[in-house]
């Protein structure tokens, strides 16, 4: 692939160009240890480092061209554009580089705090039963149908994002299900997609430390619906999927000016509602209906939360016009998302679930569904990622105390933060929630994995939360390889070792 110069600088406003020629461009790079022959280069201002200081090296590896904000000093036959704002020229070029895959396919996204990697999960699903060919952009991973791709963000960065929806067009892809994180919204990652249809899950306490307060926090979803009518969309028959159960739910809807489903349990109104629910350990069955049609289901995962991400996947595929009948069909022969709500199996005589939940309203959901589903005690182990939102802290400590029966409090991923400083934060919730229970705070997650194996009796239940899919673990000077499912087979093996 290749654009001219000249097409390029077409996309710009108002750019000082200097060392001037018509070259050929054959790839973009913000990471100057990235860039080939040939590549253009931006030079992006991030929180830790500034591209500036790195377009020698991005020079020495092939770059042709530079686009800056301030001037570099550059050979004469490098090509440097100096613009006002490289974030919104790289917006305006990565997309036309790639010819705009991301209004090419069929496009949904899913957004808020807790459910999209599942609800992306169940839509592929349901596409793939109706005979689409699907790609799939999320927290665990990249698939190009069953081509399976690693990813580091939930939403990649605008470079690798524009990338993948190309490699993603020219494999054939007819959809694309994407999680939309609040930080690509805000950061406008997202720039060059055309959404089709837009599901919004549920907005609870997350990333403040980024957005500061939760009002801004909603008007960074909002952006997803507000996309959805914006004057360059070249597509129609866009719809919003709305949790009107949410409290945020209303937000939503104010900022969305197209055709609306809306979905709940609670609100009769709702164009999707869910009845004769019944959770159990198994799974949940319930009937969901839609103007005269009802789907009555019968599901391998399990949980109220579950109950409403089927209902938003089922209301993006009612948005794109798939029968109820193989709605149904895919919905029951689904089965878990890795790192959501996942059984760990080795032989055990009490129960092992391994979950995502990194917010105070995901651990709620998590521990009430456990609650529903227990025969015995439920015991916890959580913690509190480090150089985040550290409000949460507490709050996430009193929900495991009042809900768990034994709560281990643990590292998560610390980062640059005194782990021992993250679970005093976190006992500020925990030691007034007790009332009797028992508590234990081991720093070391691998250590209070086996303790809480260890304590474990017939027909309980562990809940290890907070990494789920994650198979490493963020340290102060250095990331490990960690995998929740790997340590607690490993202590049940030991256990039953120990038994025998």
């Amino acid at each position: 692939m290749e654009k001219s110069i000249d097409n390029i600088l077409k996309k710009l406003a108002n750019p000082k160009v200097f060392n001037y020629s018509d070259k050929q461009i054959n790839s973009i790079e913000c990471d100057s240890r990235k860039v080939k022959k040939g590549a253009l280069f931006f030079c992006i201002k991030g929180a830790t480092v500034d591209g500036h200081d790195f377009v020698p090296q991005a020079v020495k590896n092939g770059a042709v061209a530079i686009i800056a904000e301030k001037d570099v000093v550059v050979p004469d036959n490098i090509i440097k554009i100096i613009v006002s704002n490289v974030h919104e020229a790289i917006e305006k070029i990565v997309p036309y580089f790639y010819d705009y895959p991301g209004k090419k396919m069929r496009m949904i996204g899913v957004t808020g705090t807790n459910g999209k990697t599942t609800i992306t999960y169940i839509i592929r699903a349901i596409l793939r039963k109706a005979g689409y060919k699907v790609g799939l952009i999320g927290t665990i991973k990249i698939m190009i149908e069953d081509k399976v791709m690693a990813i580091h963000n939930t939403t990649p960065d605008i470079i690798k994002l524009q990338q993948t929806l190309y490699d993603m067009d020219k494999a054939g892809m007819q959809y694309v299900v994407m999680e939309v994180s609040s930080h690509a919204l805000a950061l406008n990652r997202v720039a060059g997609c055309e959404y089709d249809t837009a599901v919004f899950t549920n907005l609870t306490r997350d990333h403040l430390d980024f957005h500061k307060t939760f009002a801004n926090y909603a008007k960074a979803k909002a952006k997803l619906f507000i996309s959805l009518t914006a004057q360059d969309n070249i597509k129609n028959n866009k719809t919003a999927i709305i949790n009107i159960d949410d409290k945020t739910g209303p937000f939503m809807l104010e900022h969305t000016k197209c055709r609306v489903l809306t979905y709940a349990v609670d609100k009769a109104s709702a164009s999707i509602k869910a009845s004769n629910i019944n959770i159990h350990a198994n799974g949940a069955d319930f009937s969901v209906t839609y103007e005269n049609t009802t789907i009555n289901l019968n599901l391998g995962i399990t949980g109220l939360f579950n109950v409403y991400n089927v209902m938003g996947a089922i209301g993006a595929a009612l948005a794109e016009n798939i029968k109820p009948a193989v709605i149904k069909e895919a919905l029951e022969t689904f089965h878990s998302v890795p790192g959501r709500f996942e059984l760990v199996r080795a032989g055990q005589d009490f129960s092992v679930i391994v979950d995502y939940a990194h917010t105070p309203d995901g651990l709620e959901n998590v521990l009430k569904t456990a609650k529903q589903i227990a025969k015995k005690r439920i015991i916890t182990v959580f913690g509190c990622g480090g150089d985040r939102d550290r409000t949460k802290r507490p709050i996430m400590g009193e929900i495991a105390a009042r809900l768990s029966d034994v709560v281990i409090a643990t590292s998560d991923n610390p980062r640059s933060e005194d782990p021992e400083f993250i679970l005093a934060e976190v006992e500020k919730g925990v030691i007034p929630a007790l009332h009797g229970n028992f508590h234990e705070k081991i720093t070391d997650r691998r250590k209070a994995i086996y303790r809480a194996v260890e304590l474990a009796e017939k027909d309980d239940i562990i809940i290890i939360t907070g990494k789920g899919h994650e198979n490493y673990q963020i340290l102060k000077d250095e990331t490990i390889h960690f995998d929740d499912k790997e340590v607690a087979v490993d202590a049940i093996k030991e256990k039953n070792r120990e038994e025998k």
